[in-house]
C-alpha cells in the first residue's frame, strides 16, 4: 500500500466506526495527534 493509501484506509475506518481520533489513540497507546498525523500527513 502506498502512503496516500494508507491514509485514506485509516480515516475511512476510523469513521466508519463513528470514532474520533481520539480513541483509536488510546486503544493504540499514541496520541490523538499522531493519528492527525497519519491521516493527513502530505
Amino acid at each position: 500500500m502506498h502512503q496516500q493509501d494508507i491514509r485514506k484506509f485509516i480515516t475511512a475506518k476510523r469513521r466508519e466506526k463513528n470514532l474520533t481520533q481520539e480513541q483509536p489513540a488510546e486503544k493504540l497507546g499514541v496520541s490523538n495527534k499522531t493519528v492527525s498525523k497519519w491521516e493527513n500527513r502530505r
